[in-house]
């Protein structure tokens, strides 16, 4: 442990015992990595000491301020020996810094608006340039606001101010300073400077401003608060706040109000360590350090302000020549027939702790002395400045009891919770004649001078107490009314009666005083990183003889002892760590190896086809050519290599296009199998489950590219879609593994419009080529084709006429029984073949034929029969004429066969199907594909529902006898079953192929146009039926 770690521990054991019992995990967490760092911080850091000065002025709008900056808080002059505390007024002595000053007459005679207020010959007393490690400067009143236009656009529109007060202050500063923070509100200002040895090692700047003025949130009154990191190890907190003013009791409050605002609404932005942020937004109170300063407003309570200022004036006056202006108007303010000035002699809180130690060493001398009786001499004694009543510091620790900031802090109202101030030894700080050194206000309004500007600071050990405090007298007050109620409260007063009474102590008040129970020098703390660090207050004063604001400028210079981090060593540190965790983490986290199996690798290579480049084993699972409705099958081995068991399972995704969260895209099927890979016993498991895979097992994945969605052949067909994916595979308390999918579409005759389909070159889709730039849908770079029809349809209306009349011979000489009640077969199931495994691969390979202009004969299995053969291609070609992008009769033509035929009511049958095609001969592509269709339909209900010879005869029987008996009522005739099965076919042809012929936007289409497209394509399919009979 380091020396700061060491003391750490001997003020509080929370340091060390957090470091003993947080365990430093095994995994290579950020966390992890930082608790373990963290535990080595003694390896990395070094104690550093730096002065910060702190310095807060309300320039009130005045010309000319920026002029003073560098003189009183760079260099730090503009100090009156004579109206300052013992300690500076003896330094200036010794150092000699003010022997040949500028007499205040004549600096106040030469003042003006273009040169500096500050006293000639002035070397400096409180230390500055480049001993400085952090300038902190506050300001008030930048900008002149007269009303709400001139502060809404002066918020908004000017950041003028800003600017310029920067380059006020990079010029007083010495070479190399570094802006670590600038930030403006309204006429609040805060600016943080570093020296270039402190700048690089500040981190997590964040400034916050709260607005408290008009409405309660514009920033006419409000804070700025800023929280730098120094040394990646000490948090610090500077809020420059203007508070409300006036000095009635309700301005008091509206001061307290805006300090609760202040810490309510600030919160600085989460600390990034190493480029990772914190979860939590730290408000005041969570530094190690504060330092509040500004225009708090606080004025004197319970004096005459005419008082006030003539007791002031008593000790401003001597400073002044007999025949200066100045002097004239203090004679003229002391002249008035006041009331007598009573002063009372009050003991000072804030007496200087130099002094008191000297005292106390010259009482000590002379108890070790000689026994000399005779009476010491009067001026071997240290004059107590408090002792003498004409006095400054008697003065000042008269009126301070009247401070209202002690007051509110005294009631806890406001900067009670630990804030500290050092010893005022100055004059108040308001309000001056602008131009003087120490003329109060003069004007009618005579306002009494009081200490509005101040500097308080805070150390976390002052935080942390004040809330211990807190929560011990809430407990006590809990309990109290505990017994309260339970009336215990007196229940021993009368036994104690004998002990209880003490004749010295009776009529003594016992009067709490906090600061008997605080840290003696309250500086050492212990900060929320755990380090050992301490403040110190070494001057706090303000500048009486800057002239150029009604306000008196005011600073602070504090000493900081802080652990900060060397980075050359704390990397170091961190790759040690690091290694280390790594090395932990091997030996206890799960690993499994992912092996692409090839065992179901297919030749991919395609007659007519394009090779899609190849894919190396790590880079995924290639499954080649991918083809509609072809079922492409690759397998993947996952073994567990590691030492551990592991657990892992396939995570979601964010699906695409508005789809929901999924582990793989719906072309894409995943499932878990036993490690034995045979299929008729094979376990398998739902793609989403956690798999518990012991050390030395191995799992197989089945992966399944099965495209049959109709719209996504569309997209595929036109290279708007790819067949690309990644699937995210998570083990849990591992890393993830990502294995990318990849698949090359084959182009498809399905899912294409007439057009596309004529201009198709022979050797089928598989002929055309892929653009020649960019994605695309590949093209006919040969001649022009146009084919009167598309030769997918030729081929299957072709194959299923001649199926059709074989596996009808066949049915009669093998007596295969047709499904009697299904009057949509072959184009519908039940099947006869009934094997569905062979269907798929027989589809696929029809498919295949048809889109690479192969002859469909071919694709048959061999031992199929005809009528197996027949409900195959029935199948596929009902898919085909529903894949038609815009059917056989497109929307724009039904439009105008629907207006046709309404125009032309009641027409009979044959003349009906003579306008549709006459309606359609303007395509003639559709019209002749048309045709096609309803003509195979028409002889596949011949051969499927034939009529017999009798039904006719009966039907031209029942005609002649309707003749005949005219005038009579005929008698009903029996339907012949035939026709009736006829009918129903009929009937159901048209239900499933209107639709795929007929296209319309769904949006458009009504109960009466689906039924009108399907009494067309109706008579259509009843022409044979008619002309037979």
């Amino acid at each position: 442990m380091s020396s700061s770690a060491r003391n750490s521990a001997e003020h509080t054991g929370e340091a060390v015992e957090a470091d003993e019992q947080t365990p430093v995990a095994t995994t290579s967490t950020y966390v992890s990595l930082s608790q373990a760092v963290h535990a080595r911080r003694a390896e990395y850091t070094r104690p550093r000491t730096i002065k910060v000065k702190v310095g807060t002025w309300n320039v009130a709008a005045c010309p000319g301020v920026e002029k003073d900056i560098e003189g009183w808080f760079v260099e730090g002059k503009g100090i009156d020996k004579r109206l300052v505390g013992l300690r500076i007024s003896d330094a200036i002595e010794q150092d000699g810094s003010q022997d040949n000053i500028e007499s205040l007459d004549a600096q106040e005679f030469r003042r003006s608006k273009k040169q500096s207020t500050i006293p000639l010959n002035d070397k400096g007393t409180i230390i500055g340039g480049d001993e400085i490690g952090l300038y902190v400067l506050g300001l008030q009143e930048v900008v002149d606001i007269g009303s709400a236009k001139e502060y809404i656009t002066k918020i908004y529109n000017d950041p003028g101010p800003l600017a310029r007060w920067k380059r006020v202050l990079e010029r007083a500063l010495p070479s190399g300073y570094s802006l670590i923070s600038g930030q403006q509100l309204s006429g609040i200002l805060l600016l943080v400077y570093a020296s270039p040895e402190i700048a690089p090692s500040i981190s997590s700047v964040s400034s916050v401003p709260v607005g408290t003025g008009v409405m309660g949130y514009l920033g006419n009154k409000g804070a700025i608060s800023t929280r730098i990191v120094l040394g990646e190890t000490t948090r610090l907190v500077f809020i420059n706040s203007h508070l409300a003013s006036g000095t009635d009791l309700t301005h008091l409050d509206r001061r307290c109000w805006d300090v609760t605002q202040i810490l309510t609404r600030t919160r600085f932005d989460p600390i990034s360590r190493a480029g990772v942020l914190d979860d939590t937004h730290e408000a005041i109170g969570d530094e190690d350090f504060a330092f509040w300063f500004g225009d708090l407003n606080f004025r004197l309570d319970g004096l005459p302000g005419e008082d006030i200022r003539r007791l002031l004036t008593l000790h401003t006056r001597g400073e002044y020549g007999a025949e200066s202006k100045g002097t004239k108007i203090m004679d003229k303010e002391l002249s008035n027939n006041y009331e007598p000035i009573v002063v009372r002699q009050v003991a000072s809180d804030d007496e200087d702790d130099s002094e008191e130690s000297g005292s106390s060493s010259q009482i000590k001398a002379s108890e070790h002395g000689t026994e000399d009786t005779s009476l010491p001499d009067p001026d071997d004694f240290l004059q107590d400045p408090s002792s003498d009543p004409t006095s400054l510091q008697a003065t000042l620790d008269s009126l301070l009891p009247h401070d209202q900031l002690r007051h509110v802090q005294k009631a806890k109202k406001a900067f009670h919770d630990g804030w500290r101030e050092g010893p005022i030894t100055f004059l108040p700080t308001y309000k001056y004649d602008v131009g003087s050194m120490g003329v109060f206000d003069s004007s009618e309004k005579k306002r009494a001078p009081s200490w509005c500007d101040r500097i308080l600071f805070r150390t976390r050990f002052d935080k942390q107490e004040y809330d211990g405090k807190s929560r011990e007298q809430e407990l006590a007050r809990l309990k109290d009314e505990e017994m309260k109620a339970r009336g215990l409260d007196h229940a021993g007063d009368d036994d104690e009666v004998l002990f209880d009474y003490n004749p010295e102590s009776d009529g003594v008040e016992d009067v709490y005083d906090e600061a008997e129970d605080a840290d003696p020098q309250g500086s050492e703390i212990v900060t929320t990183e755990g380090f050992l660090d301490s403040i110190e207050l070494d001057v706090y004063t303000s500048h009486q003889r800057v002239l150029s604001s009604d306000h008196k400028p005011l600073d602070a210079v504090f000493t900081l002892r802080y652990d900060a981090v060397v980075p050359e060593l704390k990397s170091k540190v961190q790759q040690e760590v690091a290694r280390e965790l790594d090395r932990a983490e091997n030996e206890t986290r799960p690993g499994i190896t992912i092996v692409i199996d090839h065992s179901h690798t297919e030749d991919t290579a395609i007659k007519g086809g394009h090779s899609p480049p190849s894919l190396g084993e790590a880079e995924g699972v290639d499954f080649g050519h991918v083809r509609y409705l072809h079922r492409n099958v690759r397998g993947l081995t996952i073994a567990n290599t590691g030492q551990v068991t592991a657990k892992f399972a396939f995570v979601d995704r964010p699906g695409d296009n508005g789809e929901a969260d999924r582990v793989a895209p719906n072309w894409l099927a995943v499932k878990f199998v036993g490690s034995e890979w045979n299929e008729d016993e094979q376990s398998v498991k739902h793609i989403g489950s956690q798999i518990d895979l012991e050390p030395g097992d191995a799992i197989n994945v089945l992966l399944e590219v099965f495209v049959e969605d109709m719209d996504r052949v569309k997209r595929l067909n036109d290279g708007k879609e790819h067949l690309d994916d990644v699937l995210v595979l998570r083990v849990t308390d591992g890393r993830d593994h990502f294995v990318p999918i990849r698949g090359h579409w084959l182009q498809s005759c399905f899912g294409r419009s007439i057009d596309q389909l004529i201009r198709i070159p022979e050797g089928g889709v598989r002929a055309l080529t892929p653009p020649r730039k960019g994605d695309g849908p590949p093209v006919n770079r040969g001649e022009e084709v146009c084919w009167s029809a598309p030769r997918e349809l030729f081929k299957l209306t072709e194959c299923c006429q001649t199926l059709t009349e074989r596996a009808m011979a066949d049915k009669d000489m093998l007596d295969i029984e047709i499904p009697a009640d299904s009057p949509g077969w072959p184009f519908e199931p039940p099947w006869i073949f009934g094997d569905e495994e062979v269907r798929e691969q027989s589809r696929s390979s029809l498919v295949e034929a048809l889109d690479s202009d192969k002859n469909l004969v071919d694709s048959f299995p061999l031992e199929a029969s005809a009528v197996e053969r027949l409900e195959l291609v029935s199948e596929i070609l009902l898919m085909f004429v529903n894949s038609l992008s815009d059917g056989i009769v497109p929307e724009d033509m039904w439009m105008r066969v629907d207006e046709q035929l309404q125009a032309q009511k009641q027409l009979p049958p044959d003349e009906e199907r003579t306008l549709v095609l006459d309606t359609l001969s303007a395509s003639p592509h559709h019209n002749i594909s048309l045709v096609f269709l309803t003509s195979l339909l028409t002889k596949m209900i011949a051969e499927v529902a034939p009529t017999s010879r009798s039904a006719t005869v009966s039907k031209m029987s029942s005609i002649r006898r309707s003749l005949s008996l005219k005038g009579r009522t005929a008698p009903v005739p029996v339907p012949d079953a035939s026709i009736v099965k006829r009918r129903n076919v009929e009937r159901r042809f048209a239900e499933m192929f209107a639709p795929a012929i007929f296209r319309s936007s769904a949006a458009r289409e009504k109960d009466r146009d689906r039924s009108r497209k399907r009494e067309i394509v109706g008579i259509f399919l009843q022409g044979n039926l008619e002309r037979t009979s």
